[in-house]
């Protein structure tokens, strides 16, 4: 029987690495295979080839393609387009991959809702924040808005693996200090 505290940890865990996932897809992933391969970290049956050394060869190669893209002017907007779909299923796959103990009417509504939701609104607040970084900076800034974030998603992944309620928590006060500067900037 999965304890109260068990599950909260589990949907944690799953919800932080889903907001990592919009900020950078690969690197949430990532850590989860690592987690998963090295650190004993237990995923549902279904997504257990996730800790095998292909998927972390593969992964880890993703990763840094996605994360040295960002860093190409223009190619940072395109990917912007591609990856919110692609944040939105890699918050439902984190999420679901770490939710082992919860029974499936329990486990998948709540990767669909929690972790696609929170993935969605991460990707969302960064997409906006790079709008605004290349309108006011001409896209020069936009590698300093791709440095913030690949640091939110490490941050993210590493707090979600250790600290979940925290890693939780440090997500909702970035998405709502983005719309509290989003508020003040209307006004």
């Amino acid at each position: 029987m999965l304890s109260p505290i068990d599950a909260v940890l589990a949907v944690g865990l799953g919800i932080g690495l889903a907001a990592a996932a919009g900020l950078r897809v690969f690197v949430p992933l990532l850590a989860l295979a690592l987690a998963a391969r090295f650190g004993g970290l237990e995923l549902a049956p279904s997504f257990a080839w996730l800790g095998t050394l292909p998927a972390v060869v593969a992964l880890a190669v993703a990763a840094v393609v996605e994360v040295g893209a960002y860093y190409v002017p223009g190619l940072d907007h395109a990917l912007d387009v591609v990856a919110g779909p692609v944040a939105v299923a890699a918050g439902v796959v984190v999420a679901a991959a770490v939710m082992v103990d919860l029974p499936g009417w329990m486990q998948w509504p709540l990767a669909l809702i929690a972790g696609g939701g929170s993935a969605a609104v991460m990707q969302g607040a960064s997409t906006l924040l790079r709008a605004k970084s290349g309108a006011l900076t001409g896209g020069l800034g936009n590698p300093l808005v791709a440095s913030g974030e690949l640091g939110g998603a490490v941050t993210l992944s590493v707090l979600a693996l250790l600290l979940p309620v925290v890693a939780v928590m440090l997500a909702g006060a970035f998405v709502w200090a983005l719309l509290a500067s989003a508020r003040r900037r209307r006004r």
